[in-house]
């Protein structure tokens, strides 16, 4: 696009210092980054040497450390004979098997037969005891209302004798 009053050439004059000012960040910015990724190559190279050397540290010792033992391999070395472990003698399993074999035997069978433990169930007993849990809840609410009839009775002599002694009282009041 043009501009106004210039053509062409003033628009990319007016453009150049904004694409200039960003141009210099993004070099700023490849310069850090390259500071950046020296500084890491370095730290890296210095700390593998330290490395190297601990690990070298270490093998020496854990080689100090180890000692073979060699069960099933027969060595030709002299060196390698004297590490040698002498065979291990299987340990004696017959008092293990004695005493299993004698917590297998089994109980005595019970001569006796208990007439009752083989007697079959009645027909309905499955159906009892499902309803067992309801005819409690029925039992509770039968006491209830029993006691609250025999409220209301005793309620209903009270008012009967209240009002024979009242009836009392109006008759001996009459006479006078």
């Amino acid at each position: 696009m043009a501009a106004p009053g210039g053509g062409v050439e003033a628009a990319e004059a007016a453009a150049g210092p904004a694409l200039g000012r960003l141009e210099e960040e993004a070099r700023r910015r490849r310069e850090r980054l390259r500071a950046l990724r020296q500084r890491t190559l370095q730290n890296k190279d210095s700390g593998e040497r330290e490395n190297k050397q601990l690990r070298e540290d270490d093998e020496e010792e854990t080689v100090k450390h180890k000692d073979l033992k060699l069960r099933n391999y027969e060595p030709e070395d002299e060196e390698l004979k004297k590490r040698k472990v002498p065979q291990a003698k299987p340990a004696s399993v017959e008092d293990k098997v004695k005493d299993q074999l004698e917590a297998a035997k089994p109980e005595p069978i019970i001569d006796e037969v208990d007439l009752a433990n083989l007697a079959p169930r009645k027909p309905d007993w499955d159906l009892k005891r499902d309803v067992a849990k309801k005819l409690e809840k029925l039992e509770k609410r039968t006491q209830r209302a029993i006691a609250e009839l025999i409220r209301e009775r005793l309620k209903g002599q009270e008012e009967e004798l209240a009002s024979a002694v009242g009836s009392a009282k109006q008759e001996g009041s009459d006479s006078d």
